[in-house]
Formats: C-alpha cells, sequence, structure tokens
C-alpha cells in the first residue's frame, strides 16, 4: 500500500503480511508507530484474511527498537502511547499473528515479536532487551516474558540486559520454530500455511476461548469457554461444514462464515 513510508503491506491469499522497512536496523520511530497502528487497524478489518505476519526487510535485524530519541522527556509520552498502541492491538486482534524475525530483535523490537501469538526467526537470531543498560525498563516484557519462560530466566534478561540466541530463545519459549536463513522466507512460509488451510471463523473462536480462559480459575473460565462453543461456534456454517466433511470422510469446503 502507498500510503506507507517505512511499510511493506500485503494481503494476498488469506495472509496479511506487514514488513517493517527502515534499514538498516528498522529502528521504530514514532512515524513508523503511526504506520504499524494503521496498518494493524486495516489488517483487523479484512474478511479475507485468515492469519497475520510481521516481519521486515534485510538479512540481519528484526528491528532494534524504539528510537532512543524518542525516549527524551519531550517525546517519551507520545512514544508510549503509540508503541503501546501497536501492542494493544495485537493483544485484540482477532486471527493468529506471527512474528517472523528475518534478524536479531532487541528491545522494542522483542517486545513487539513477543506479543505476537507466535514467533519464529533465523538460527542466527539474538533477542533480548538491553533497556536496562539506558536507565529504563520495557514495560511490555516485563509483562509478557515471565509469563513465557521460567520468572529467574526472565528476571536474569530484563535485569542484566543481555541478549540470547535463538536455540536458547526456542529452549526458553520464546520461538516456536527456529529455521536456515538461506530458506527463511520459505520456511515461515510453511509455518503460516497450516492455519491458512483452516476454516476463518473457528481460528477466530479458537483464539477468543484461548484469551477468555487465560488468567481464570478452571470453572469460571470453563463456562465462559462453553459458552464461546455453544452459543457462538457452533452457530456457524464452518462448524456444521467441519463435522459433516469429516464424518462423510470429505475434504471440507469452509466459507468462513
Amino acid at each position: 500500500m502507498s500510503e506507507f513510508k517505512f511499510l511493506e503491506y500485503t494481503s494476498a491469499d488469506a495472509l496479511v503480511t506487514i514488513a517493517i522497512n527502515r534499514p538498516p536496523y528498522n529502528v521504530l520511530d514514532i512515524v513508523l508507530m503511526e504506520e504499524l497502528n494503521r496498518a494493524l487497524d486495516i489488517a483487523a478489518k479484512d474478511e479475507s484474511a485468515k492469519v497475520l505476519m510481521i516481519t521486515a526487510k534485510g538479512e540481519k535485524t528484526f528491528s532494534a527498537g524504539v528510537d532512543v530519541m524518542d525516549h527524551t522527556p519531550d517525546k517519551v509520552v507520545q512514544m508510549i502511547e503509540v508503541f503501546h498502541g501497536i501492542l494493544k492491538r495485537l493483544m485484540v486482534f482477532p486471527l493468529p499473528t506471527v512474528a517472523a524475525l528475518n534478524g536479531s530483535a532487541m528491545g522494542g523490537g522483542c517486545e513487539l515479536a513477543i506479543a505476537c501469538d507466535m514467533v519464529v526467526a533465523t538460527e542466527d537470531t539474538k533477542l533480548g532487551q538491553p533497556e536496562i543498560k539506558l536507565g529504563v525498563f520495557p514495560p511490555i516484557a516485563a509483562i509478557l516474558m515471565p509469563k513465557t519462560m521460567p520468572l529467574p530466566k526472565a528476571m536474569e534478561l530484563l535485569l542484566g540486559g543481555g541478549l540470547i540466541g535463538a536455540q536458547e530463545a526456542l529452549n526458553l519459549g520464546l520461538l516456536n520454530k527456529v529455521f536456515p536463513r538461506a530458506t527463511f522466507a520459505q520456511d515461515a512460509r510453511v509455518f503460516v500455511e497450516q492455519f491458512l488451510s483452516l476454516s476463518r471463523v473457528a481460528l477466530i473462536y479458537t483464539k477468543r476461548a484461548i484469551r477468555e480462559a487465560s488468567g481464570k480459575p478452571f470453572f469460571e473460565a470453563l463456562f465462559n469457554v462453553e459458552q464461546i462453543y455453544l452459543k457462538e461456534l457452533m452457530s456457524t456454517a464452518d462448524a456444521i461444514e467441519g463435522l459433516n466433511a469429516f464424518m462423510e470422510k470429505r475434504k471440507p469446503v469452509w466459507t468462513n462464515k
């Protein structure tokens, strides 16, 4: 879409791809982050989409994080508002979201990645939150990292500001898959294709159920998820089609309704 200066936005074959394009380090300044907010609003309204993938142009860096110049006292309030707007949009995005890290993700770049539902990366990717070395801390990572990995390791990364490699990030649960750099684009595409063959409405309601259950006591979570299943999902054409196709031993034909 020509309306974006620092992003490449595409929607094709049920996949929306947003690629950050501000070489060489894809630093997130306020202008770029405002574009990301607009792009996410467009993607959320795309009724042809089943998956959102966020990636970046270049071969070494997904994003080095938020521009340090936007952390100054005269800009920090606007910076936080715009940056956290991106993360808030990702948290309520109705469809599966995948961050495809073509290179290292640091600071706000790492926060952007782990705010997605799933993350894949090149084998030479490094991740981390070096904010503590500048005398500040990463608000989003302070919330999400302890939920994703063992607390002592999250403490080490957030309080020490060090970086970890892709294999360690995979072992800790920050990444879903690690792929060779030479085949990364193809491998990332294969990863998202497992979702593209499914019903859009089933993806939406499943993600809604996961969110609804998160953090709640079991019986409260179960009641809420049951309501989604019985009152919403089972009234869709695709739920009936999927069950019928299984019983009739044929491939389902989704209408995404």
